[in-house]
C-alpha cells in the first residue's frame, strides 16, 4: 500500500538535487552555516499516489539533550521563535536561509516560557508560567518587527500555569489555556481556566483590564450547566471547594471565528468557549475508541514474547482507548468547522496519587482484578496485555469488584470532529502500521534511546501536536509523533475520508543518545528527537517561496525546517482499495467505533500485515535504500537531471533576491 521510494535512482538523484540547491541557496543568502545535520538520509514512507513530500532543509541545534530546549515554535518574517524551556526563554533564529539557520537573540521574562504566538503584523505573545507554577502566570507581549532584537511591550496576569497561547485569525484576541496543574505533592490545586485578552489594533501591549477569564464554575454541582457524567473529574481534592474547576485542566486551544475549543486532556473532553462573553458554553465528552474493531488495534506489549519483541498490532475485544488529545486545531470545509485532535493520552501523577497501572498488576497492590466474565480475562501475561498501562478509574463493574473492560491512555491516532462533538474520522491503527513499515526495527521506539518498542506498553508513537495547512486547494494535517519521532501527513480535505500521504522521520536510530557514554557528543548525529510543536509556513511567508514546516524537538533541542514539495504525479485523495466508510449520522456523539457503526474505518488504508517483516529493499535500521552505484546507462538520465537542478537553483536565487528586495 505504501511506497518507500524503492528506486535507488530516485534516492541518488534526490540527494544530488538537494546538494546542488543547497549550494545555490548558500551563495545567494551568504549566511553563516549552522550546526551540521545528520549525515544519514531521513526515514520516509509515502502512499503510492502521494500528492506531496517532505524533505529536511536544515536545523538549529542548541546542543542540549532532554531538557526541553526546543518546544513550541512560531514563524514570522523569515525567523523562527522557539520556546526554550531549559533556559526559560524564546530563542529567535534567522531562517532566511533554511539550510543554514543562525541564532539571533532570545526573549526572556519572569517565569518559565511555555508557548508563543505571533499576529500577522508582528505583535508577539509569550505564555509564562510563574516561578511557582500554582501561582498566577502572565502573558508577555513584544514587537517582532525590530530586527536585531525584540522590543518588549508589556505584560498582563492570567491564570495558573498558562500552557498554550494562540491568537484568533482576525487578530482580536489572545486566548490562553491556563492548565492549573496541582503542586507536585498535590497539596495545592489551582483552578483550570481559559484566558481571553482583547488585543489592541496597534502593536502595543494590552492593559490588565483587557483580560477576562472563562471558568468552569457553572459546571459545579448545583451550577447552571450540566456536566456529562462521563467527563473525568477525579483525584484528590486538597482544596475543599470547586472540585470540577480544579480538576479540569485546559491543555491546548483552537479558535474558529468567535469560538474557542479547549482540549481538556485528562478529562477526555473539549470545552467550548464564547470569546465575546468569555464564558464556557458547553463541555462535550469525547467517548472511547474501540480497540476490538478491525483497523483499530494496537501493539500493547514491549515484551511479546519477553526477550524477543516483535511488531504485533492486534485487536482486543473489551479494550478501549481514551482519546485524551493534546494538540487541537480547526479548519472549515463547505462552511462547516471541523476540529482535528492529536490523541496523545496523559496520566496524572502527583504526590502519592497515580491514575494508571499495568494490566499485570490488576488484582494486586489494592487494584481490582479483571472480571472472569470479561473477554480480556486470561490476557494478562506480558505477551498480550500484561505490560499495557491502563486507566484505573474506568471499566470497573458497578460494585467495583473487578474490571469488565480496560481503558488505555490515548488513541494512538488523530481524529476529526464536528464542533458539536461528533466523531467524523479516526486514523485507527495507521500510525503504528506506518512506523512499523517505515522502520520495523524501531517502530515504537522511545525518544531518548533507540529500541524496538519501548513505548508499545504505554501510548505507542504518542501523537503530540497537529498543524493544518492549505496547499493548492487541499488541506493537510501534519501530526508529530513525540516518541518514535517524525511527522505524518494526511490529506483531510474531505474530513470523513481523510487519507495518509507521507511520513518523514529525521532521526538516526543507530545513535541511542541515552545509552551513550557522552550523550552530548553524539546528540547532533541522532537528528530530531521528540517533536513537540509544529508550525506550518505557507508559501507566501516562506523564505524558499514554497511551503514548509518548522518543528521544535524537545529531546534533541533542535528546531528543524522541513520543505514541502508537491509531487508531479501525486493525485492525492483516497488510495486505491481504501474503504473509509461513511457516517450516516445514526450514532450519537462519543459512541464507540466499530464495524457497521457508521464511523469511518481506516483499517484498509495501511494494510493488515503486522508480522514486522522487513521489505527486502531496505538496507538497515535507518530505512535507507542500498546504494548500488551509477553505471554508464544512467549517465544520460543524470545529465538531464543535473540541468534541472541548475534551473531549480536559479529559481531559488531569483526568489531569494526578490524577497531580499521586498524586505
Amino acid at each position: 500500500m505504501f511506497s518507500s521510494h524503492a528506486s535507488p535512482l530516485s534516492r541518488f538523484t534526490a540527494a544530488a538535487a538537494s546538494v546542488a540547491v543547497t549550494a545555490v541557496a548558500l551563495g545567494a543568502f551568504t549566511t553563516a552555516p549552522a550546526s551540521a545535520a545528520p549525515a544519514t538520509q531521513p526515514i520516509t514512507l509515502s502512499s503510492d499516489d502521494a500528492a506531496l513530500s517532505l524533505s529536511v532543509l536544515g536545523s538549529y541545534e542548541t546542543g542540549v539533550f532532554d531538557q526541553s530546549a526546543a518546544e513550541i515554535v512560531a514563524f514570522y518574517d523569515d525567523r523562527s521563535y522557539t520556546v526554550n524551556a531549559q533556559n526559560a526563554v524564546v530563542d529567535v533564529v534567522d531562517v532566511s536561509a533554511p539550510t543554514a539557520p543562525t541564532y539571533q537573540y532570545s526573549i526572556s521574562g519572569t517565569g518559565v516560557a511555555n508557548s508563543i504566538a505571533i499576529r500577522d503584523d508582528g505583535l508577539g505573545v509569550i505564555a509564562l508560567e510563574a516561578e511557582r507554577k500554582t501561582d498566577a502566570g502572565s502573558l508577555l507581549f513584544f514587537d517582532a518587527n525590530t530586527g536585531a532584537s525584540a522590543t518588549v511591550l508589556g505584560s498582563v496576569r492570567v491564570g495558573a500555569l498558562p500552557d498554550m497561547v494562540t491568537i484568533s485569525a482576525d487578530g482580536s484576541y489572545a486566548v490562553v489555556a491556563n492548565e492549573g496543574e496541582p503542586s507536585d505533592d498535590f497539596t495545592v490545586d489551582p483552578e483550570g481556566s481559559i484566558g481571553i485578552v482583547a488585543l489592541p489594533d496597534s502593536i502595543t501591549a494590552p492593559t490588565q483590564d483587557a483580560v477576562r477569564t472563562a471558568d468552569f464554575h457553572d459546571f459545579e454541582s448545583g451550577g447552571s450547566k450540566a456536566l456529562d457524567d462521563d467527563v473525568r473529574v477525579f483525584g484528590p481534592t486538597p482544596e475543599s471547594d470547586l472540585p470540577v474547576s480544579r480538576n479540569l485542566e485546559p491543555e491546548y486551544i483552537a479558535v474558529s471565528g468567535g469560538t474557542a475549543y479547549a482540549a481538556l486532556q485528562e478529562a477526555n473532553a473539549v470545552a467550548v468557549v464564547d470569546l465575546a462573553t468569555a464564558s464556557v458554553t458547553d463541555i462535550w465528552f469525547l467517548g472511547f475508541k474501540d480497540h476490538g474493531a478491525a483497523g483499530f488495534g494496537l501493539d500493547a506489549s514491549d515484551r511479546d514474547p519477553e526477550d524477543a519483541s516483535t511488531v504485533n498490532i492486534a485487536t482486543y475485544e473489551g479494550l478501549r482507548g481514551v482519546y485524551m488529545p493534546d494538540g487541537i486545531s480547526s479548519y472549515t470545509v463547505g462552511g462547516d468547522t471541523y476540529l482535528v485532535t492529536a490523541n496523545e493520552g496523559d496520566s496524572r501523577e502527583w504526590g502519592d496519587f497515580e491514575d494508571g497501572a499495568r494490566v499485570e498488576d490488576l488484582g494486586e497492590d489494592g487494584f481490582a482484578p479483571v472480571c472472569a466474565s470479561s473477554p480480556l480475562a486470561g490476557m494478562t501475561d506480558d505477551a498480550e496485555l500484561g505490560r499495557l498501562t491502563v486507566v484505573t478509574d474506568l471499566g470497573l463493574a458497578d460494585d467495583g469488584s473487578c474490571y469488565e473492560e480496560l481503558y488505555a491512555f490515548g488513541g494512538r491516532s488523530f481524529s476529526i470532529w464536528t464542533t458539536s462533538g461528533e466523531l467524523v474520522f479516526d486514523s485507527g491503527d495507521s500510525f503504528e502500521q506506518i512506523t512499523s513499515e517505515a522502520n520495523p526495527a524501531f517502530f515504537n521506539s522511545n525518544h531518548s534511546e533507540s529500541d524496538l518498542e519501548g513505548r508499545s506498553d504505554d501510548k505507542g508513537p504518542e501523537p503530540e501536536s497537529v498543524a493544518l495547512g492549505e496547499i493548492e486547494g487541499s488541506t493537510y494535517a501534519f501530526v508529530g509523533f513525540e516518541r518514535v519521532g517524525g511527522v505524518a501527513v494526511y490529506d483531510v480535505t474531505n474530513p470523513s475520508s481523510s487519507t495518509f500521504v507521507t511520513y518523514l522521520n529525521n532521526r538516526d536510530f543507530s545513535v541511542s543518545v541515552e545509552d551513550a557514554d557522552d550523550p552530548d557528543a553524539v546528540l547532533s548525529a541522532a537528528g530530531d528527537l521528540g517533536p513537540e510543536g509544529i508550525a506550518f509556513v505557507p508559501a507566501d511567508a516562506s523564505p524558499t517561496g514554497l511551503p514548509m514546516l518548522a518543528v521544535g524537538n524537545e529531546v534533541s533541542g533542535t528546531t528543524s525546517f522541513y520543505g514541502i514539495a508537491l509531487s508531479d504525479d501525486g493525485a492525492g485523495g483516497p488510495e486505491p482499495g481504501d474503504d473509509t466508510g461513511s457516517d450516516d449520522g445514526s450514532d450519537a456523539p462519543g459512541d464507540d467505533t466499530d464495524a457497521g457503526s457508521g464511523q469511518p474505518s481506516v483499517g484498509d488504508q495501511v494494510g493488515s500485515d503486522t508480522s514486522g517483516d522487513t521489505d527486502s529493499s531496505t538496507d538497515d535500521a535507518s530505512g535507507e535504500l542500498p546504494y548500488t552505484g551509477v553505471d554508464g546507462g544512467m549517465v544520460a538520465v543524470l545529465s538531464v537531471m543535473a540541468a534541472a537542478v541548475i534551473a531549480i537553483g536559479a529559481t531559488v536565487l531569483i526568489v531569494a533576491r526578490r524577497r531580499a528586495a521586498h524586505h
